[in-house]
């Protein structure tokens, strides 16, 4: 599985030649730099290590410098491993290449996007599993409106089953989206335009795997 490295910038439209009007996620995926690629016979498993964004020295310990220095490329902010990555490149990458948007998708490709969810703090059961609240405000009810209702039942099993649908922390979760279509990809300026929505807020990490 291919993939690249990316950070959202956030959304826009594109009208096609029918007219009609995409919405549509703009990210700015790589370029990355491969830093370290495992083999079956030394690692048990095949895959890519790619490197993306700038990091200051200073911010990078000794370790990290020497595992950079292999590849012979400046510290990156972010590594991420992708499985069987060498099978689009024919098993033909080495360390320290470059990997741009182009060389791993092309226009009219449908593809997946992880990304983290915005955080929502402490919600209520409206807000987080969409509950309808137990009902009107009659019949001596007050502020009954949002309230979870009951929860379970009463000597037996005298307790609340695990998984219950209650109030709590809501967002912030690794999320992954299938089967997003990409639209254009601008390479000189390595931006990509894929359908719909990505994950995550304004400037937060997206990976685009194929």
């Amino acid at each position: 599985m291919s993939g690249i490295i990316g950070k959202k910038i956030g959304m826009t439209a594109v009208f096609d030649e029918r007219g009609l009007n995409t919405p549509c996620t703009l990210i700015e995926a790589g370029p990355c730099v491969v830093t370290q690629i495992k083999t079956e016979e030394t690692d048990g498993y095949n895959s890519v290590q790619l490197g993306w964004g700038e990091k200051k020295d200073k911010h990078t310990s000794k370790a990290l410098k020497g595992h950079f220095g292999k590849s012979k490329t400046t510290p990156k902010k972010k590594l991420i491993e992708f499985r069987d990555f060498e099978e689009q490149f024919d098993g033909a990458l080495s360390l320290g290449q470059t990997i741009k948007i182009e060389n791993i998708f092309k226009e009219g490709d449908f593809i997946d996007a992880v990304g983290t969810s915005k955080g929502k703090g402490f919600q209520g059961v409206v807000k987080r599993h969409n509950f309808a609240g137990v009902g009107d405000a009659t019949h001596g009810q007050h502020n009954r409106e949002r309230a979870p209702g009951s929860i379970g039942a009463a000597s037996y099993p005298a307790r609340v089953f695990k998984g219950m649908k209650m109030a709590g922390r809501m967002g912030g979760d690794r999320v992954k989206v299938l089967n997003l279509k990409v639209i254009k990809i601008i390479e000189d300026q390595n931006l990509i335009l894929v359908s719909g929505a990505v994950p995550g807020a304004k400037n937060s990490l997206v990976i685009l795997e194929k």
